[in-house]
């Protein structure tokens, strides 16, 4: 099922001139993580930039990326450490922008379940959904407690993690979005509790990023995406009640308890300046995927990122 969103025409006092099209794919249906993208559609920052943008949520999460790579669309709505991969397999990608500025991913636990560390969860079960970067994760999770991914045994859950954790099919996930699947377990009255990566030891990145194809990607168009949706975070933060009803009112399917709860805890995770570019950030992530043996060796942060202000 695709959503598209379409920019009006700007209004002006001369003669019309026709906004510049761009196509956005989202990495997902559309959800509390896409506000900024969504808000500046709906309170016409967009096209206050001159940009007619056409939002199209993907039948198969893995086919954003794809898209750009191959000319089929101009941005994609990514994730940080499936850029790197993909750009060491061949794919011509590069970030132009962030959009959720710190990870999302968590390690997934029953908050009165018998892990209470992550060494217990030596001899367990745990479920993802997302083979590579996952089983990276997990190697430099357990590697401070003594354990190798020999000590757990790794079940493939497909998308469904928490529903997998609350029926114990498995003892922890790794995958799940901390906005999102912590509330839905506290909704179902199966609380969760998480081991956040970046308090265990992992280099912190940027968990939702735009991304472009470098052998095609309009600049100047880019730099106006960004000021928009800029902007919108701007509106988001500075009115979060106001930006939730407005968001919320896109679409009927929004409008619930975990939508509402996703969206309070995804604004202070919005990237508050989306061009800035944190070379460093890159550069540790890549030599965390070597020290994993995921790559045969590092690239440079300019092979990987960009930041199109600079340009």
């Amino acid at each position: 099922m695709k959503l598209v969103f379409a920019t009006a025409f700007a209004l002006t006092a001369g003669p019309a001139v026709a906004a510049d099209n761009m196509t956005l794919i989202l990495d997902w249906f559309v959800n509390p993580d896409h506000g900024p993208v969504i808000i500046a559609e709906e309170n016409g920052y967009f096209a206050e930039q001159d940009l007619e943008v056409e939002i199209i949520a993907p039948a198969d999460p893995a086919d954003p990326p794809k898209m750009v790579a191959a000319g089929r669309a101009d941005l994609a709505i990514s994730y940080q450490p499936q850029l790197h991969l993909q750009i060491h397999e061949g794919l011509p990608l590069k970030r132009v922008g962030t959009l959720v500025a710190t990870p999302l991913n968590c390690l997934l636990v029953l908050e009165d379940g018998p892990i209470r560390s992550i060494a217990d969860l030596r001899g367990k079960k745990v479920g993802f959904s997302v083979a590579g970067v996952e089983e990276a994760i997990l190697t430099a999770l357990f590697a401070p407690h003594g354990m190798t991914m020999a000590d757990i045994e790794l079940v493939n859950v497909n998308w469904s993690l928490s529903p997998s954790l609350m029926s114990k099919q498995v003892d922890a996930v790794i995958g799940g979005f901390r906005n999102f699947e912590l509330n839905q377990m506290e909704i179902d009255g199966v609380p969760g509790r998480c081991f956040y990566l970046e308090e265990e030891g992992l280099p912190s990145y940027d968990e939702l990023i735009y991304v472009a194809n470098p052998e095609t990607v309009n600049a100047d168009e880019i730099r106006r995406f960004l000021a928009a949706t800029e902007k919108a975070t701007q509106f988001i933060v500075n009115h979060p009640q106001e930006s939730w009803e407005i968001f919320a009112a896109t679409a009927p399917e929004l409008q619930d308890e975990l939508n509402e709860r996703a969206w309070t805890d995804t604004v202070p995770r919005f990237a508050l300046r989306p061009a800035a570019l944190d070379a460093g950030r890159y550069a540790r992530f890549e030599t965390f995927l070597l020290d994993q043996g995921l790559i045969a060796e590092t690239m440079p942060v300019s092979d990987i990122a960009v930041d199109v202000t600079a340009q």
